[in-house]
């Protein structure tokens, strides 16, 4: 073999940068090499955490929505979801044809992911009533909003849920035999036939004439649990709207065109579309003779609480707080007013209380952590709040939702943050601290509103003196630069 002088001088220089190539971090929380953080690790500052009752939250244009009941939660007491609903016509002008009579009606729902609770023992009853006032002209549709219905029940089911299983239903075939067919896990409420005869199919044709004059005269329903027929200590199950799945299912006959003895079966779907028309969620909360109500009733006790609480729909919130931040900076510049604390990387560790996360009643599988600004509205904190045209510094984001953090670790029973550009401003004095809060979120989207897509909770450790767990935990890697 022989080397021409470029290839020698290619190989020297390569082998002078291997040779170069050499890591200088030495401190990691983690063994992977590329983890690793130079500087030194302050651990032992005090995080304090206020169990607070989180806020009512707008519930249009969920990814889900809550229906269903927690009973008896021995930490959080009971939990109830219900969903109202506008419906629309299949078509402008939708004619049911001669002497219509209703066969059968079913009103579907679709299920959609994050089902929490039991769906082995408990029995679930629902029931489905008619809405007072017309739902698409409403302004408000806030989570703790009591809907105006009717008094009678207009439909029921009574069994188990079973959200992950496809349902075979029979498909009416015109002129054939009708067909068995499979379709997406739903929940099928049988409804009134007199119901839908009075107030769908014997409507005059200027009410089927648009969906403006028919909301008007159909109004909606309500879906909602029914207390006496439930049992066991339940789940809430969560349904989407977004697609073409939820509607009223209409079966009925009609006479034929081509002679009057014979009738035609034939079927309709007049659908439930957040895409078309407004659906909505009403969460109620009891927390009545639980450890979470000792806590909202006396949130600054003489001795701090072991725990915190974090509910999701709508339901309970930790604020946190970093009271020793400013001796700590006080005591690294050590009476150099001009030396600077650069953090190279702060992380907030949230313990999971020991025994608190057992079947059916599980750890919320993600949390959110955010700040409040001057005017109390809730922002992302600058490792979370990624670059775009309205925010967000690429050298402060932590790169994505998985380095941020925030998903539960099942292993070490844990929450983990990235809070670095946080903790360097709260340091700098670039932001003050107006409320920082942890709470639950859903595991497929980031929920810096009050989270009605998720019906987790969790009980976290606070400093958990004298417990033998571990306490919610700052750690801050930090570098000091005198000038």
């Amino acid at each position: 073999m022989k080397f021409t002088k470029q290839d020698l001088l290619t190989l020297l220089i390569g082998l002078f940068l291997f040779a170069s190539c050499k890591s200088t971090n030495t401190i990691g929380f983690e063994p992977d090499p590329g983890d690793k953080i130079e500087g030194t690790l302050e651990d032992g500052l005090i995080v304090n955490t206020t169990t607070e009752t989180d806020e009512p939250v707008n519930t249009i244009g969920a990814a889900r929505y809550p229906l269903g009941f927690i009973n008896g939660d021995p930490i959080f007491g009971n939990t109830e979801g219900s969903i109202v609903m506008s419906v629309t016509l299949p078509s402008d002008g939708y004619s049911f044809g001669t002497d219509a009579i209703v066969d059968s009606a079913v009103l579907v729902l679709p299920y959609s992911t994050q089902f929490y609770g039991d769906t082995t023992s408990s029995t679930y009853a629902f029931q489905v009533k008619q809405l007072s006032s017309d739902l698409s002209l409403q302004k408000s549709f806030l989570s703790n909003r009591d809907w105006a219905v009717a008094s009678t029940s207009q439909g029921s089911f009574e069994g188990k849920l079973q959200p992950k299983t496809p349902v075979k239903i029979s498909d009416i075939v015109s002129g054939a035999a009708d067909t068995l067919k499979t379709v997406v896990p739903q929940l099928r409420i049988k409804l009134l036939n007199s119901f839908v005869q009075n107030n769908i199919l014997n409507l005059d044709s200027a009410t089927r004439s648009n969906n403006s004059k028919f909301r008007a005269a159909f109004k909606g329903l309500q879906v909602s649990v029914d207390k006496t027929k439930s049992t066991g200590k339940g789940g809430i199950a969560f349904f989407g709207f977004s697609g073409a799945d939820a509607n009223i299912e209409i079966y009925y006959k009609k006479q034929k065109a081509s002679t009057s003895t014979l009738k035609d079966t034939v079927s309709v779907k007049f659908p439930i579309s957040t895409a078309n028309t407004p659906v909505a969620a009403t969460i109620k909360h009891d927390y009545t003779g639980t450890p979470v109500k000792v806590q909202l009733d006396a949130p600054t006790p003489a001795s701090p609480y072991p725990v915190s609480y974090l509910h999701a729909m709508a339901g309970i919130r930790s604020k946190i707080s970093f009271p020793d931040l400013k001796d700590f900076v006080t005591r690294i510049k050590a009476g150099n007013s001009n030396a600077k604390l650069i953090v190279n990387r702060a992380e907030l560790v949230v313990n999971l209380n020991n025994g608190t996360d057992v079947a059916p009643f599980t750890a919320a599988q993600r949390l959110a952590l955010y700040k409040l600004d001057i005017a109390g509205q809730r922002k992302n904190i600058p490792d979370n709040d990624a670059p775009s045209a309205t925010g967000g510094e690429i050298h402060r984001y932590a790169g994505s939702e998985a380095a941020f953090g925030g998903f539960y670790d099942s292993t070490n029973k844990r929450y983990i943050f990235t809070v670095t550009a946080y903790i360097q401003d709260l340091i700098d004095g670039k932001t003050e601290d107006y409320g920082t809060y942890l709470a639950p979120s859903s595991l497929t989207e980031y929920n810096l509103t009050p989270s009605i897509s998720s019906a987790a909770r969790s009980v976290i450790n606070s400093r958990a003196p004298g417990t033998g767990q571990k306490g919610i935990k700052l750690n801050i890697y930090y570098s000091r630069v005198a000038e």
